[in-house]
């Protein structure tokens, strides 16, 4: 199962440019607006609403002012959800994201599901190895492989880790941008829905990593995308297919990645799925995060009320 209609998102309440995450995120650029926060909340509303629109099922969790978290709004890089129940925590890479794991969110999800396991990787931070949840890997969950661009935050013995302990087979490759810095997330560049896969494979200078990572995606039946570095810089790459509760797909990105793509690109995603996309520039300039980065998708079994 590639895709869910159960997703987590975290209203934020104190969003902001945030220094610690700024070193090695190139997508990030602050901005000058003094209501950032209130900005970012209602690019939040309103991609919730049109989420919501189709059906949807989101459950929204009101980020808390303590500790100081401005990157809350991002829950997919410290928490991934599996079908068996199991729960994965990560190891994050700046200090002030560590706390987004104790405020409460998981007990929120326990109300509406069942979680078994708890796997808990955090423990690398005293090693200082990374690997940022769904944003360092990109998941092919129908034939379990985890597509990870190794970067600053994404640390492959971490990474092999993961792989051991949820059983998927790990490809990983060196990604870079304009300017040759590694990508710090694999989801800003891949994206993998049920029948294609979005790829800004230019990115991948090495052959012969770029060869492998193509052939493991047609491999397993995907109609590659390819996007361009320009693209990606508008998180073209940053999407998400969801579903609905009738089981209707969606591929989920921002207006800016919509502007971005070509009407032969709109054309090949819409033979699949409609495109269901939301204005979120003050998210996307202040957190170097757009859509796919907002949302945690939830695979537990649910609760049988």
């Amino acid at each position: 199962m590639q895709t869910t209609s159960h997703l987590l998102m975290i209203r934020p309440i104190a969003f902001g440019f945030n220094k610690e995450t700024a070193v090695n995120n190139a997508f990030q650029k602050e901005g000058t607006d003094w209501n950032v926060n209130e900005k970012a909340q209602q690019e939040f509303d309103q991609f919730v609403e049109a989420l919501k629109a189709q059906d949807i099922d989101v459950l929204v969790v009101q980020d808390q002012p303590t500790p100081y978290t401005p990157d809350a709004i991002f829950p997919n890089n410290w928490i991934s959800m599996h079908p068996d129940g199991q729960v994965v925590l990560y190891p994050m890479f700046a200090p002030n994201r560590r706390a987004e794991r104790d405020k409460g969110v998981t007990d929120k999800l326990k109300e509406h599901f069942t979680i078994y396991a708890t796997v808990d990787l955090t423990g690398y931070e005293k090693e200082a190895r990374f690997l940022e949840g769904t944003g360092s890997m990109v998941l092919d969950r129908v034939h379990q492989i985890a597509y990870a661009c190794l970067s600053p935050r994404t640390d492959s013995k971490v990474l092999l880790d993961f792989c051991v302990l949820l059983d998927y087979t790990p490809v990983f490759f060196h990604s870079v941008d304009k300017k040759g810095a590694p990508i710090y997330h694999t989801n800003v560049m891949m994206c993998i829905a049920d029948s294609f896969a979005i790829i800004a494979d230019e990115t991948i200078r090495d052959a012969a990593e770029r060869a492998r990572v193509l052939e493991s995606l047609k491999e397993n039946g995907k109609e590659i995308i390819s996007i361009s570095i320009a693209q990606m810089e508008q998180f073209a790459g940053n999407a998400l297919q969801v579903k609905n509760k009738k089981g209707q797909r969606f591929l989920v990105l921002s207006d800016s990645a919509y502007r971005a793509l070509t009407p032969q690109q709109i054309k090949t995603i819409e033979a699949v799925n409609p495109i269901l996309h939301s204005p979120l520039d003050t998210i996307e300039q202040n957190g170097g995060g757009s859509a796919r980065c907002m949302i945690a998708e939830i695979f537990l079994p649910q609760q049988s009320h």
